[in-house]
């Protein structure tokens, strides 16, 4: 979860302890503040150049910001293919893949490919690397749902362990 994320939990959290009026009021003040700050970053954004602005995109911070604004220099769907490249190698030592299927109102869609298709350990394997890697880059995305995932169980409908050991890049 980034600072972003927390800040927003905190928020929440605070907003839920006010009661009628007083409430309706601490929302406005808050999203009064926020459009304040974004209007400022976007200052931001339209002054520096290109390359600083690549650069602060980096920071896990300052992307979960520029996102929350609207204002990250890379579309969501850039950033997703990046997040992909980065895990292919991984997937590739298993002699799989991963197809980039569409995003739909923050919904990623893949599918997994090669031997990931149907492996037991393919939920492990989304799970771990590919929707570590997708949330890292694009925090936007709010769920990741992965074709040819299988989740095999055991006795009591508990997930067996994964045939292979998932080392996460």
């Amino acid at each position: 979860m980034s600072d972003v994320d927390r800040v927003g939990e905190r928020i929440e959290q605070l907003l839920g302890e006010f009661d009628g009026a007083d409430a309706e009021l601490a929302e406005d003040l808050v999203h009064t503040l926020i459009e304040f700050y974004g209007a400022g970053l976007a200052r931001i954004v339209e002054i520096v150049d290109r390359p600083l602005l690549d650069r602060l995109a980096e920071d896990d911070h300052i992307r979960g910001l520029l996102v929350l604004h609207d204002l990250h220099p890379r579309s969501t769907h850039e950033r997703v293919t990046e997040a992909l490249d980065k895990v292919r190698p991984y997937l590739g030592s298993h002699a799989g893949d991963v197809e980039f299927v569409g995003i739909d109102d923050g919904v990623l869609r893949l599918r997994l490919k090669g031997s990931c298709d149907g492996c037991p350990s393919s939920t492990v394997t989304a799970k771990y690397a590919i929707e570590r890697m997708v949330r890292e880059i694009a925090p936007e995305i709010s769920d990741v749902i992965v074709e040819g995932v299988v989740e095999e169980t055991g006795p009591g409908g508990r997930p067996l362990l994964p045939l292979c050991p998932v080392e996460v890049p």
